[in-house]
């Protein structure tokens, strides 16, 4: 974009060119037609002093309505490498846009086929299980028919069992119980004719344990009567005697000094 750097408002006149020197100064100079020879005595003429200062990055010019205007510079092959290399840097980014677009595209799509795997393989295992729950629910129920099956059977069994033990003990009874009432009359005699026998032992060292005792219990009562005013005259000595405090010997003392030293 063109920038005005001077309002000169310069009136251009046909057949004269206008143009900046390096001063930035605006001269004319009369243009040559075709066919047409310029004069020795044609020189150009000075038209106006601009007293700007020229910026070597910017072409200056006088613009149609007579003002000087500056534009951007360009500087030859340079410039058209810097277009290009900024044309291959956009390319390169759009490049990687895409590339990155792709990387996630694909990283999304493993995303989904992992999920989609683990709820198939939790739909599997749950039927695994369903399956196992069933089989395990049918052999329970064969085994209680089984077992109802076989119960009235055992309980046959069992009842002609005990009703052959109740048999036997109702024949042993009567045997057992003239058994036992054949020995207690003798038992009975046994147990009393040991009782005056005992009776008399026991009578006859009654007197003797009496007089053993009645005969040590004097002898037990001299020896305490003895013993007391011996030992009441210990206790009163001990009373009446003072109380001595523990005499230090000469060594510990010095060395107790020489600690508090």
């Amino acid at each position: 974009m063109a920038e005005k750097v001077l309002k000169a408002g310069i009136t251009r006149k046909p057949g004269w060119l206008y143009y900046l020197d390096r001063n930035l100064n605006v001269f004319r100079a009369k243009m040559v037609r075709g066919g047409e020879k310029k004069g020795r005595g044609q020189k150009p003429e000075l038209v106006l002093k601009s007293g700007l200062r020229r910026d070597e990055n910017f072409l200056y010019y006088v613009d149609k309505a007579g003002d000087i205007a500056r534009v951007k510079a360009s500087r030859g092959g340079s410039a058209k490498k810097g277009k290009g290399k900024k044309a291959a840097a956009v390319k390169k980014a759009a490049a990687a846009k895409k590339k990155l677009q792709a990387k996630k595209q694909a990283a999304l799509k493993k995303k989904v086929l992992a999920k989609k795997k683990a709820a198939e393989k939790k739909k599997a295992l749950a039927a695994k299980k369903a399956a196992l729950k069933k089989r395990l629910a049918e052999r329970k129920a064969n085994a209680r028919k089984k077992v109802a099956a076989k119960k009235p059977a055992a309980r046959k069994k069992v009842a002609a069992k005990k009703s052959a033990a109740g048999k036997k003990v109702a024949a042993k009874k009567p045997a057992a119980g003239k058994k036992v009432a054949a020995k207690k009359p003798a038992a009975r005699k046994k147990v009393a004719a040991k009782k005056p026998a005992a009776r008399k032992k026991v009578a006859a060292k009654k007197p003797a344990a009496r007089k053993k005792v009645a005969a040590k219990k004097p002898v037990a009562r001299k020896k305490v009567a003895a013993k007391k005013p011996a030992a009441r005259k210990k206790v009163a000595a001990k009373k009446a005697a003072p109380k001595r405090k523990p005499v230090r010997s000469a060594a510990k003392s010095s060395k107790a000094r020489r600690k508090a030293a």
